[in-house]
């Protein structure tokens, strides 16, 4: 699992953190020093602990298990939803809902109303109806689309979540800990790092850093999925090896 290097994250500005007067001291142990008023994130700090994150994800990936990915930030936005296809893993990059993990329940109800909606256009209903009602469900489609699009495949609550941006997205954190999820995330210099289980100490609003890091994990993800389906591919032969064994000695015992 290939790492980025020192000068990959100083080249992204991974180390650039917030104005000193907008620190969290929790944040001391990952800070190098101040230039200009601004703290600088040690990056070899950044680099040891991306690394037991990347670690994680690749294991949950390997066990099956989906990682949400959170990130409402427009600067972050386009980029995780990109690398949250890329290795088939739900995403909120609109709005996280209130409730979304401690509610999970209405949330999949209106998941459900929001296929119903499409499979309508499909069936023959739209046909049936008038344009008024065509355009008020062809409404509230997209609006539930907008902002529930990336879990629609998500059955069950998330193994974990992987968040850009904990002070933003602190109601997310607040759900997840009330929960017991785990969490990976990249955590900016305003932010408190206990407040997740697996924190990243990097900038969170640089795009290149974000990409950096996100394409890291996503990476990490991927080859835990080609592990996973090489494993059951694995097992698939052995059991048939197994199979094709016990119907020979079968078949020389009906010989004798």
């Amino acid at each position: 699992m290939e790492q980025p290097t020192y000068q990959d994250l100083l080249e992204a500005g991974v180390h650039f953190g917030h104005l000193r007067k907008k620190w969290n001291p929790h944040m001391a142990p990952y800070i190098f020093m101040e230039r200009n008023g601004i703290h600088i994130i040690d990056l070899n700090k950044t680099q040891r602990m991306l690394d037991e994150a990347a670690r994680v994800a690749k294991q949950l990936a390997i066990s099956g298990r989906k990682i949400l990915f959170v990130a409402t930030k427009k600067q972050a936005k386009e980029i995780v939803e990109m690398e949250a296809k890329r290795v088939n893993m739900p995403y909120v990059t609109e709005r996280w809902l209130g409730g979304m993990l401690t509610n999970f329940t209405t949330v999949r109800k209106s998941i459900k109303r929001m296929k119903n909606i499409d499979k309508m256009k499909t069936d023959g209903t739209f046909e049936r109806i008038n344009k008024k009602e065509r355009l008020m469900f062809t409404r509230e489609e997209a609006k539930l689309e907008k902002v529930l699009g990336g879990i629609a495949e998500l059955n069950r609550l998330p193994s974990a979540l992987f968040i850009v941006d904990i002070y933003k997205e602190h109601i997310a954190v607040a759900e997840a800990r009330k929960l017991n999820i785990p969490t990976i995330a990249i955590v900016d210099t305003n932010s408190d790092p206990n407040l997740v289980d697996f924190p990243i100490p990097a900038n969170d609003d640089a795009s290149k850093s974000v990409q950096l890091i996100m394409r890291t994990i996503s990476d990490a993800i991927a080859e835990g999925l080609e592990e996973r389906k090489k494993r059951r591919e694995d097992d698939r032969v052995r059991k048939e090896a197994d199979r094709q064994r016990e119907e020979d000695g079968q078949s020389e015992e009906s010989e004798d």
